[in-house]
């Protein structure tokens, strides 16, 4: 596992921004998004190098990680529409190369077997970007998940119930259910981009990144993961045990890849 600690929010974005677009440069690539507050600033840089640069998505293939079960696809929190607000509508990807499960699908199993088939079909993702929530997990995978689970309809936990309940006006509107990819489905993408920010995630990426492998906190499966990157700013980097150990391995890869050398 890669870690990066970066100063700010900004620099983390930055950071998961230029991995990503590497990745995309080469062409025909398939990228995995996320939704909610940590990939804001990478979505932020993602759309500027798109203005300012000419990053093209004109040929890449997305699929998001989960939806809400009862939310259209037009309502205004469902995780399509919050991915097309934050990213899509900004940048050359064709709408139809977007794929995101179906909320209101008739056949919800169905639905989430689909989304599994389509990732599949596409040759799998090159590149996953994730947030992490309090508890640890990743997509909507709560404690207790198979760490081999594939995409399924899933219960929400109350604490992931609460945590989004600012963004609905009644409190009794946030979906108990969910169609997510599973942990054997996202550790099967090429580069799994882990970002996360903020004093309120320091003890998840701890556990995530120095714990035991563990259903209790699923993100920890990553630690299996060949090419992981953990990339955070100081305030959720703080609880890291072996920070001094991660800079110095950074600064390694930096000093190799600025004489020329590759990873």
């Amino acid at each position: 596992m890669h870690i990066v600690v970066r100063e700010s929010d900004e620099e983390v974005g930055r950071y998961a921004a230029d991995v990503i677009a590497q990745i995309v440069r080469r062409g025909g690539a398939t990228i995995g998004l996320a939704t909610g507050s940590s990939p804001m600033s990478t979505y932020a840089e993602l759309i500027r190098l798109h203005k300012e640069e000419g990053l093209s998505f004109a040929d890449t293939q997305a699929f998001t990680l989960d939806e809400y079960v009862g939310l259209a696809p037009d309502h205004e929190q469902s995780y399509h529409k919050t991915i097309r607000d934050a990213i899509v509508d900004h940048i050359d990807l064709p709408l139809s190369h977007l794929n995101t499960p179906n909320g209101v699908a008739e056949n919800l199993v169905a639905e989430a077997e689909r989304h599994e088939s389509n990732i599949r079909k596409a040759g799998g993702v090159d590149v996953q970007l994730l947030g992490i929530g309090n508890n640890g997990h990743i997509g909507f995978n709560e404690p207790s998940s198979s760490l081999a689970s594939r995409t399924r309809v899933e219960s929400l936990t109350q604490s992931t119930i609460d945590a989004n309940a600012r963004f609905f006006e009644n409190p009794d509107d946030v979906p108990r259910l969910c169609i997510t990819q599973g942990l054997g489905t996202i550790m099967e993408c090429g580069v799994a981009l882990l970002v996360a920010q903020g004093e309120s995630k320091a003890d998840a990426i701890a556990a995530m990144v120095e714990g035991p492998v563990t259903a209790s906190c699923p993100a920890s499966v990553l630690q299996f993961h060949p090419h992981a990157i953990v990339v955070v700013d100081e305030a959720a980097a703080s609880k890291l045990k072996d920070r001094a150990y991660y800079d110095l391995a950074q600064a390694n890869r930096e000093r190799l890849i600025a004489n020329g050398g590759t990873l």
